[in-house]
């Protein structure tokens, strides 16, 4: 039998984060021959040479990679089979065509799901709070509340609603428990059964979620039929004093609607975001300045010390792909066509 050839492609801190020993222990484990390569290269015409001297079965790697070359063989015997890749996005890495030419493929998957929903409730409670904004006024303006004037929220007894209910809605459920929140969804390709195991009420209708609830939490995929979903009619609809979070995808959302309606609800309306429709979010962005809007960098994924967990995930994939058996939620040309 075949000695299967996994290449490990990472530079010095990637190395650190995503293969600290007690990983690296776990994947030495697997009866793979390890070929270990350290990134940055020096020179871009060396990644198609060690490709060729190692001829790799599997490749394991993160941002730093170089493409892949639309030429090579892959997806049999012989060529490039499978790639575990440990971060999100794969258009920098590799061509539409490797996949379509039977390149197997997986990401960071769910494995960055709960961390996400951490993120999720930093911004609730960031925007509940107005943190980002006393944060900012105390530092640069030598802020300080006003007294009965300054108003805050708490997100206890709150009705939270969350658009979309994948594994990061899933995570996020049990945090929000503690603060005896009332929860719906909605989610219309998600099953009744999913819902009621987790004790959250389905919302029939997108504006009935928005409408109806205190703190809205964005969490739907975005595919070209939600595009700009959350229009400005939905964005008005949520009730005074309450807040909307997106940690989805900016598209999902119309920023210059957003925009306006916390521009013109300022004094009630608390938005989280994470997200933007172009990023990095330009400089000139109107976003930026405005005193409800709490701002992130687009980093609700892996935190630093929980980048080891989508390495654990590769390796459960490397044991299917190694034992001949099917992989998990491996890339397909249409995810492809969604990723940002």
């Amino acid at each position: 039998m075949k000695t299967v050839t996994l290449l490990i492609a990472l530079t010095q801190a990637e190395e650190e984060d995503f293969l600290p020993p007690d990983v690296r222990t776990r994947l030495e484990a697997l009866p793979l021959r390890l070929v270990e390569i350290r990134l940055p290269l020096p020179s871009p015409d060396d990644w198609r040479r060690v490709l060729g001297e190692t001829n790799p079965d599997a490749l394991l790697c993160a941002w730093a990679c170089p493409a892949l070359p639309e030429d090579l063989t892959v997806g049999a015997e012989g060529g490039l089979r499978y790639v575990a890749y440990l971060a999100g996005s794969m258009r920098k890495l590799m061509p539409r065509s490797l996949l379509e030419r039977g390149l197997r493929a997986t990401n960071w998957g769910s494995s960055i799901s709960r961390t996400i929903a951490e993120c999720s409730l930093l911004l609730i409670l960031s925007a509940m709070r107005r943190a980002s904004f006393w944060s900012v006024a105390m530092h640069r303006d030598g802020g300080w509340k006003q007294g009965l004037q300054t108003v805050t929220q708490s997100l206890f007894e709150k009705r939270v609603g969350i658009h979309g209910f994948g594994q990061i809605a899933r995570h996020l459920v049990p945090l929000l428990r503690p603060f005896g929140v009332e929860i719906s969804a909605h989610a219309p390709d998600v099953a009744d059964a999913v819902m009621d195991n987790l004790g959250v009420k389905r919302s029939p209708s997108l504006e009935e979620l928005f409408s109806g609830n205190d703190v809205i939490v964005e969490l739907a995929p975005y595919h070209a039929g939600n595009h700009h979903i959350i229009n400005e009619a939905i964005l008005r609809s949520i009730p005074p004093g309450g807040v909307f979070v997106n940690i989805a995808r900016g598209a999902m959302v119309d920023e210059e609607a957003l925009i306006r309606v916390a521009r013109e609800r300022a004094e009630d309306l608390q938005v989280g975001l994470d997200v933007y429709e172009q990023e990095p979010l330009p400089k000139e962005s109107a976003l930026r300045g405005l005193p409800n809007v709490a701002l992130l960098p687009h980093i609700a994924g892996p935190t630093k010390d929980r980048r080891r967990d989508t390495t654990r995930l590769a390796i459960e994939n490397l044991g299917c792909f190694v034992r001949g058996e099917a992989i998990p939620n491996c890339m397909t040309p249409e995810i492809y066509d969604l990723s940002t």
